[in-house]
């Protein structure tokens, strides 16, 4: 019951990252040259690619991290701050749709860096790190890729129905949560960073090397 409990609570930490519904303004204005079937295959294709860009770092993000020589603690502080960075932008959103591509979305902004970003991917190693089994992770991001694709494939019908203040209502509200998130991301990685490097089995080596 608790694993569930973890389970659910990174799939909703990792779709409050994915922040599709502050977000909406950013896809209506990105498809809206593109008839409504033609807008459901592109959101369709492109978290199809953001679930297989986040399994591909669940899987060989850990690698990674250990050739480059990156510790779990440090990578908590990191991911900390990167998700701090997005609360804060999300608390204080400022959308800019001016310049966008004229041709149709391909990876590049949808799939990365709008699903698949430093945040999101961040997180996703550290669940691999942190999780128990395998399957956990994929599970993860599949519960919160399922949820994103059905609102984005809903964004019309819910601006309409909330408008743009209730958007922003929205993503003010998650950029908080995240803020939250990101705080005691930053405050274990840290203390794992202490016990990693000023443990006393340590310190008494490093005293008689000293010597």
């Amino acid at each position: 019951m608790i694993c569930f409990m973890n389970i659910f609570g990174a799939a909703f930490s990792l779709f409050l990252v994915f922040n599709v519904v502050g977000n909406l303004p950013f896809y209506i204005a990105l498809l809206k040259n593109y008839t409504p079937k033609r807008q459901k295959t592109i959101l369709v294709r492109e978290l199809i690619f953001a679930a297989i860009i986040l399994l591909s770092f669940s899987f060989f993000g850990d690698t990674i991290l250990n050739v480059i020589g990156i510790t779990e603690g440090i990578l908590g502080i990191s991911g900390g701050l990167i998700l701090l960075l997005i609360a804060l932008t999300m608390i204080f959103p400022k959308h800019d749709v001016e310049g966008l591509p004229g041709h149709e979305p391909f990876i590049v902004p949808i799939a990365i860096p709008a699903m698949a970003g430093p945040g999101s991917i961040t997180a996703v190693m550290i669940y691999s790190k942190t999780f128990e089994y395998a399957w956990q992770t994929p599970f993860v991001i599949l519960c919160a890729i399922v949820p994103s694709l059905f609102i984005l494939l809903l964004a019309s019908n819910i601006k309409y129905l909330v408008g743009e203040k209730g958007l922003l209502a929205f993503e003010r509200l998650g950029g908080l949560l995240i803020c939250f998130i990101a705080v005691q991301m930053i405050a274990s990685g840290t203390i794992k960073v202490i016990k990693e490097n000023f443990q006393p089995k340590a310190l008494s080596e490093h005293v008689s090397h000293i010597h």
